[in-house]
C-alpha cells in the first residue's frame, strides 16, 4: 500500500508538473500577439517622432530662409550672384580660372589637326572624322 501511495504520488506531483507547463504553454501563446503588437507599434512610433523632429527643423530652415528672401538687399545681392545682374553704370567682370593653353593659344588639337586652303566641306568632314577618333 505504501508503494501505491508512492506511485500515485508521484504521478500526482508530475500531473501537477504537466499542467502547469500546459498552463504556462497557453498563457504564453495568449500573450504573445499582443506583446508583439506593441513593441511594433513602439518602433512606428519612435521612427515617426524622429521624422517628426527633422520634419519640424526642416520648416524652421525653410522659414528662415523666407524671411531671407523677404529682405530686398538680400534679393539684389542674389540676383547679383546669381544672374549676374549689374546695376546701371558699373561694369560687371567675370574672371574664368583654370584656363588651359589651348584656349589661350586660340587653337585645339582639332583645328590645328586641320590643313588650310582645303574647301570648307572638306574641313567639315576631317574636323568630324577626327573628332571621332
Amino acid at each position: 500500500m505504501a508503494r501505491r501511495q508512492l506511485r500515485f504520488g508521484r504521478r500526482r506531483s508530475s500531473n501537477r508538473l504537466l499542467s502547469l507547463i500546459a498552463l504556462v504553454f497557453i498563457f504564453t501563446l495568449t500573450i504573445a500577439p499582443p506583446v508583439k503588437n506593441y513593441f511594433t507599434q513602439r518602433a512606428q512610433i519612435n521612427a515617426l517622432k524622429s521624422q517628426l523632429s527633422a520634419d519640424s527643423s526642416a520648416l524652421q530652415k525653410a522659414r528662415e530662409e523666407l524671411l531671407l528672401w523677404q529682405d530686398p538687399e538680400f534679393i539684389k545681392t542674389q540676383a547679383r550672384e546669381r544672374l549676374h545682374f549689374v546695376l546701371p553704370g558699373e561694369r560687371q567682370y567675370i574672371v574664368i580660372e583654370g584656363e588651359n593653353t589651348e584656349a589661350q593659344n586660340g587653337t585645339t588639337k582639332i583645328a590645328s589637326a586641320l590643313v588650310d586652303g582645303q574647301p570648307w566641306y572638306a574641313r567639315l568632314i576631317a574636323s568630324i572624322s577626327e573628332t571621332g577618333n
